[in-house]
């Protein structure tokens, strides 16, 4: 190196980097297609002559089915040995493919929109938050329905697993907590995405009692700002503070915070009241009402 003048330095760092460099390959479109299938018999036919069967087939009564049935019928009618990949190839080469079918949604989505609400139980809001055991090295579910307008947790869930039954559960609970099942007008309730709010149980939950659900655009936590907002404070004044043990620990300890949160904690929002005592001095007009812009 010293005699063609190359730093050793620069020769090692060429080298390494020419080992890094990709080779190049001889073949980019993968395994070659062989052109043919083959018979259960051991013959061997080719690609133009499966699609003379195809267009046979389509031609008939098969002309309803797609290209895994059109599969099945050159297996049974030709002892084909393909397989539905190479159907849908064939298939597509001669543009036969049928159209897909549009599923409609059963329960459409409603996107959250802004609201203005004046009392209870017009706007409830639901969303999950997790919690560690680090005395077990798992984690715990809760499930927190809030009142808009009031801050109450009017319901919830905890447990090692959460599903759309129990936010269907929570929802019922909720409302018959609330006396809504014999109210004309039920909340509406707002939720984010998650599998537990689209499943069919709570979605039909909401169809059954008559409940409009809305849904928050993804990534978009501030539309569901209340109980995001308890979450953060239940994580602050909560989480933060106790090291759960065991799962009966999480659970005693979470069922004494909501009830601290509904009972006694003040909330500046409610003219430093609590949640429970600020419907109280509602209910006998001893405050005034107010509106929740959101």
């Amino acid at each position: 190196m010293r005699v063609i003048g190359i730093h050793e330095a620069t020769y090692y760092a060429r080298r390494q980097r020419l080992q890094r460099e990709p080779k190049e390959r001889t073949n980019n479109g993968g395994r070659p297609q062989p052109g043919y299938s083959w018979t259960q018999d051991g013959k061997r036919i080719s690609d133009e002559q499966i699609k003379e069967y195809l267009i046979e087939l389509i031609a008939g009564e098969e002309s309803i089915y797609g290209y895994r049935k059109l599969g099945i019928c050159l297996h049974k009618q030709h002892q084909l040995i393909i397989n539905h990949k190479k159907t849908y190839r064939l298939c597509k080469e001669l543009d036969i493919l049928s159209p897909q079918r549009q599923i409609k949604a059963k329960h459409p989505r409603r996107m959250a929109r802004n609201r203005t609400i004046t009392a209870s139980n017009e706007l409830w809001e639901m969303d999950i938050k997790y919690g560690y055991i680090a005395g077990e090295d798992r984690f715990f579910y809760l499930m927190s329905l809030i009142d808009v307008y009031d801050r109450s947790i009017v319901d919830y869930h905890i447990g090692l697993n959460c599903e759309g039954a129990d936010a269907a559960n929570t929802l019922k609970r909720a409302l018959w907590k609330r006396n809504c099942f014999e109210k004309e007008k039920k909340p509406i309730v707002r939720t984010d995405n998650g599998s537990q709010f689209i499943s069919r149980v709570f979605e039909e939950t909401c169809e059954q009692y008559q409940v409009e659900h809305e849904r928050i655009p993804p990534k978009t936590p501030n539309k569901n700002a209340h109980i995001e907002s308890f979450h953060a404070n239940l994580e602050r004044e909560c989480y933060i503070k106790h090291t759960f043990e065991s799962y009966q620990d999480a659970y005693q300890v979470v069922g004494e915070y909501i009830d601290f949160y509904n009972q006694r904690r003040i909330h500046g929002s409610l003219y430093n009241m609590p949640p429970a005592e600020f419907c109280r001095q509602l209910a006998d007009g001893n405050v005034p009402a107010f509106i929740v812009t959101l």
